[in-house]
């Protein structure tokens, strides 16, 4: 690997990172979202929502990723909706990472006592503040690991929407390696970034592991 190889390569790999950053920033915002509604469906007394977040989740979970992205992306332009390679991305990604942080926020809530929801109802606290102001604090502190390695995993897992076009990481190495028949030291770079992303990713989770267990 030359110095002139790595000074061609590394800006269009940057713009790459870039564009798999706001990928990853976007679904893990949306998945977030998606999550904390599921998981509420599923921990509610009503079982209409729990039918829906349970059969939510049991889609996602049980197909593939890349194949989500397919429906979304080649799919739903034969029933007439189309969007923009990232926009079908950013949907596909936050889907998947909703179905699973569905699934780590419910088990956070359902491992905090159960005594405390009913101390919390003698107080007179309504449902939503019992989960606002007594559940939810303890679930944050419990679910951290998980939802770390799940952002962790989002970041990688951004490389499949290089089947659809969309010029992330992943694509502009392919990019590069297709012409200049340097595959090797083309994806060991891509390689480079992505740890240089999932490092950043993991001493942040772990500061605030250690900031919350302050507290």
């Amino acid at each position: 690997m030359d110095l002139e190889f790595i000074k061609m390569s590394v800006p269009v790999l940057t713009q790459g990172a870039i564009v798999t950053i706001e990928l990853t920033v976007l679904t893990l915002i949306f998945g977030t979202i998606i999550g904390i509604i599921g998981a509420l469906f599923k921990t509610s007394k009503y079982k209409v929502l729990n039918l829906i977040a349970s059969f939510y989740t049991w889609i996602i979970r049980g197909t593939p990723m890349l194949l989500q992205i397919f429906i979304i992306y080649f799919g739903l332009p034969s029933i007439g909706i189309e969007m923009e390679a990232m926009t079908a991305g950013v949907l596909a990604l936050s889907i998947n990472c909703g179905a699973y942080m569905t699934e780590i926020i419910r088990g956070g809530i359902q491992s905090v006592d159960k005594g405390q929801f009913e101390a919390s109802k003698t107080l007179g606290l309504s449902y939503g503040q019992t989960m606002m102001h007594v559940i939810i604090p303890q679930t944050i502190r419990i679910i951290l690991p998980s939802v770390g390695n799940e952002f962790i995993t989002i970041n990688k897992d951004t490389s499949i929407v290089s089947t659809i076009t969309l010029v992330e990481l992943m694509r502009s190495s392919q990019v590069i390696a297709s012409s200049s028949f340097r595959a090797m030291e083309t994806y060991l770079l891509a390689g480079v970034f992505y740890l240089a992303m999932t490092t950043v990713l993991t001493l942040l989770f772990s500061l605030i592991e250690k900031k919350v267990s302050v507290y």
